[in-house]
């Protein structure tokens, strides 16, 4: 049969086409998210029971459950888990009581020196205003009570009283830095032996002594020194001993203060640059368009790190202000300054006290509340 031959048609369209037909679909002109955007567009989620039904049935999966969402479901649940624990935290913190850190604070020496240091400091700014009142050109009177008159002595015998009360409460405190001297005085051999025939070199006391780390050598000689005072007071010792090493002590507690403050302003400026890397980060976060949805774990993991590089930065500033204090005290015994020296040491005085109290107070508080969660755990 003879085939029937049909005119060839143009491939291309034809000039008199484009002008009732629209050219192809240009991708460039539709509309684009902008991917700095702190909405991204919302995604299609589809129900876990349905997806996960069909994928078994079928051996598919939906074409909405990408990596990205399972991403976000595993960091909801840290999230979850995070948010537990700050609430345990909470609760735990609820149920320490003030009874039972002050409690638990007074059974040590340190605690009940602090005790003792705010009574005496309390009642020596009664008395130094006290004094300033009933010596002033408006305030006075010709002659004074009995009551008051014996008021006054029996405060002063008790600021006194406490000022010895803490000085043998203080006793043998060079235990502590010994013990961490002669820690290091037993070294093991060699690693690669054995446990059960690893030898030890025994170094010489004064070998030990004189590598120890300087802060712990000069708070064993300040603890020696304070004793030999305290000694001399009971009568053990005599009194030119006794004042020689109680102002060798105020020089070790000096020099001890000074030491402080470096490594206060040391761990100050670590403190300060790591705080800074968290802020640039979260900064940096906030700018790229990063949402509570996008990235909850890793925004809040930084937020918990700011807040406590801001509280150990809190704890540094009382620290230093503690240890200013006490170089303003002790300066005034080493120096023998006599301007307002009554004023001054009693005012630093009890502003160390009150400091150091509240530091004390707090890690106690702390050390309570750890055992309040590990009991719960």
């Amino acid at each position: 049969m003879s085939s029937i031959s049909f005119p060839s048609g143009q491939h291309g369209p034809s000039a008199h086409d484009e002008q009732y037909y629209s050219p192809t679909f240009d991708a460039s002109s539709s509309f684009q998210m902008n991917p700095l955007s702190s909405h991204p567009p919302r995604t299609p989620r589809t129900s876990v029971m349905s997806s996960s039904m069909t994928a078994h049935v079928y051996g598919t999966s939906s074409i909405y459950d990408t990596k990205e969402e399972t991403e976000e479901v595993l960091r909801a649940d840290g999230e979850d888990v995070d948010e537990d624990e700050e609430e345990k935290l909470k609760v735990a913190s609820t149920r320490v009581r003030k009874e039972e850190v002050w409690r638990d604070l007074l059974l040590t020496s340190n605690g009940r020196d602090k005790a003792f240091k705010l009574i005496q400091y309390s009642i020596r700014l009664y008395l130094l205003f006290h004094t300033s009142i009933s010596t002033s050109r408006l305030l006075r009177r010709p002659s004074r009570p009995p009551w008051e008159v014996d008021l006054v002595e029996r405060l002063r015998s008790t600021a006194s009283g406490l000022s010895f009360s803490r000085k043998l409460l203080l006793l043998f405190n060079w235990l502590s830095p010994l013990t961490t001297i002669m820690a290091q005085q037993s070294v093991p051999y060699s690693a690669e032996v054995s446990t059960e025939t690893k030898k030890k070199i025994t170094r010489p006391f004064l070998h030990t002594v004189l590598y120890a780390p300087p802060p712990v050598l000069l708070e064993l000689v300040n603890a020696i020194a304070d004793d030999a005072a305290t000694f001399s007071l009971l009568g053990l010792f005599g009194k030119k001993f006794g004042e020689r090493a109680g102002r060798f002590s105020d020089w070790c507690w000096l020099i001890t203060t000074l030491v402080g403050l470096v490594e206060n302003g040391v761990e100050r400026q670590m403190i300060s640059s790591l705080q800074h890397q968290v802020e640039s980060r979260l900064y940096s976060e906030s700018m790229t368009g990063a949402t509570a949805k996008s990235k909850p774990k890793y925004s809040k993991i930084d937020e918990r790190e700011l807040a406590r590089l801001q509280k150990q930065d809190f704890w540094l500033q009382l620290s230093r202000v503690k240890l200013v204090m006490d170089l303003t005290f002790v300066s005034y015994d080493i120096f023998r300054i006599k301007r307002f020296r009554e004023l001054v040491k009693t005012v630093a005085g009890l502003a160390a006290a009150i400091l150091s109290s509240a530091k004390l107070y707090h890690g106690q508080r702390n050390v309570i509340r750890a055992k309040s969660l590990s009991f719960a755990a």
